[in-house]
Formats: structure tokens, sequence, C-alpha cells
């Protein structure tokens, strides 16, 4: 019979602050860990912003949950809340935290992305060690490029079985802030097709629903601080999902640690890392060191 249980990989050499890794605050003054986990002390979110195939960049965020818990788990509740998976599959997260299921059940069911096991396993495997909640945050993929084909106005016309994956509708839109991020990425190129739907609506429906998700996670747990991991441009510069997170819960204080990767960690570059968030979190690149 197959196992039931993935085998884990080695474990990989101690985390090095200020080698594998550096702290800034966002004008590029030196901060650490110490820092970030302080802060948190006054914040109701704690948005993590990534580069998906970072590996250092991971490791921080396993870091930052593990002090998080450690820090504030006995006075609040901490959960865990990813983009990378989707509201869906939320009674299977909660099944496989509960000892319901097995791990291997849980992963072929709850549609982890490829670089689970290396890089949002640990984090997971700690929540669920630590009898953290775990929240899958993102709006299923189906729904998101129905509203990048056809429109952010197509996903009202779902039924009801689907909208309750699907934060309240209509989602806000972009703020000028994000739409200006949003053309600076896509070089002024339009990446419309010939349909009446555009990329922005299912990114927006992506914000909505990670912000509605860490919305929801802080009113069902009073006190609580959530750590929400996501790619960065959905976090940097505290528009898209921080800007959701406004809208859907007015008032909820944030923190944004903004995550990229560089040659030389310990050489700020204003014009790459200034401003991103409350802390820029400098990595080595991969390859590099």
């Amino acid at each position: 019979m197959p196992s039931t249980t993935p085998a884990e990989a080695p474990a990989p050499a101690p985390l090095r602050e200020g080698t594998d890794f550096v702290v800034y605050t966002r004008d590029g003054a030196p901060a650490s860990v110490d820092d970030i986990v302080a802060a948190m002390a006054s914040s109701d979110a704690v948005f993590v912003g990534e580069e998906h195939n970072d590996p250092v960049t991971h490791r921080v965020q396993a870091l930052l949950v593990e002090r998080a818990f450690m820090g504030y788990g006995s006075q609040r509740p901490v959960v865990l809340s990813l983009e990378m998976f989707e509201r869906d599959v939320q009674y299977i997260v909660d099944e496989y935290l509960g000892d319901l299921i097995t791990e291997d059940h849980f992963r072929r069911s709850a549609r982890p992305w490829d670089n689970y096991a290396a890089d949002y396993r640990p984090m997971v495997e700690f929540a669920k060690a630590h009898d953290m909640d775990v929240v899958a945050a993102n709006a299923p993929r189906r729904y998101v490029n129905r509203a990048s084909r056809l429109g952010r106005d197509s996903v009202e016309t779902l039924g009801p079985d689907a909208r309750r994956y699907l934060p309240p509708l209509p989602y806000p839109r972009a703020s000028d802030a994000y739409q200006a991020e949003w053309d600076a990425l896509m070089g002024g190129v339009s990446m419309g097709g010939h349909g009446p739907g555009d990329p922005l609506d299912g990114q927006t429906l992506w914000d909505a629903s990670m912000g509605h998700a860490v919305a929801t996670a802080l009113d069902t747990h009073p006190g609580g601080l959530v750590l929400h991991m996501a790619g960065g441009f959905h976090v940097e510069n505290a528009t898209g999902t921080p800007e959701a997170l406004q809208h859907y819960r007015p008032g909820t204080r944030s923190l944004i640690v903004a995550a990229r990767p560089a040659e030389d960690p310990t050489a700020w570059d204003p014009e790459r890392f200034a401003g991103l968030g409350d802390f820029v979190v400098v990595t080595q690149a991969p390859g590099g060191g």
C-alpha cells in the first residue's frame, strides 16, 4: 500500500540573519526580526509579501509564524492565512488540522501549489502542531478566471453554492494607486482580450477574497493576530489585499512586510525597495552568496 505520510526533505542549514537575509525599515534603516515581531504587538494583520520562487523568503515566513506564536500565542489567537489555498478547500484544511484525514489525503484533495512541500508545508505543520487555525484565503481559480475573461460583473451570475466561496459582491475595484502599479507592472500594455474582461478584474477578486478572509478570521478570533502570506504584488505599498481588508473591516491595524531577493542583501537599493512595506526583508537571491 502507498505511504500515507510524504517523506520529509533533509533539514536545511540554519537560517542566518544578516547573511541569508537582512531586515530594513521602509526607508532603509537597519532593523531585525525582533523589530518585526515587536511591531506585531500593535497589529491585527501582518501581510508578508513574497516572490513565490524564493526559498529564503519562505524560511523567513516560517520563522515569523513561529516567532509570532511564541511571542503572542499565550495572549491572543495567532492565525495563519495563505493565498496558496482556495476557499473551497477550507474544510479539507480543517480536517487535516484536526487529524481527521492523513496528510496524503490532504495533499491529494486540497490542491496545494507544486512547491508546497518545500515552501509552505513547514508553516502548516507548525500551525497544526500548535493548534493554530489556517485560513484558505484565495478565491477559487475558476472564478478568478471567469472575472478575468468576462469582467467583474460576471461572477454575480454564479449560483449561491459558488458565491459562498467569494467575498461579498460587488467586490471593490482597484484603487488609483493599485491601478498605477498594475499599469507599471504590465508596461502600459493592455492585457485585455477580445472579451469584456481584464486580468485586473481577476487580480482584484483575488485581493478581495483574501482581504475578506483575513477580516473574517479577525472577527472569528477576537483580539487575534492574523499572518497572511501572499505574492508581493498583492500586499506591497499597502495596496491590493490590505486595501481590501480596510474595505471589509475599516480601522484594522495592518503591518506590511515585503520580501525581495537580491544579489547582495546587505546593500540597500532605494529604487527597488524603499516604501514597499513597513519592513523590507532583502534575501540572498537563489544561487547567490
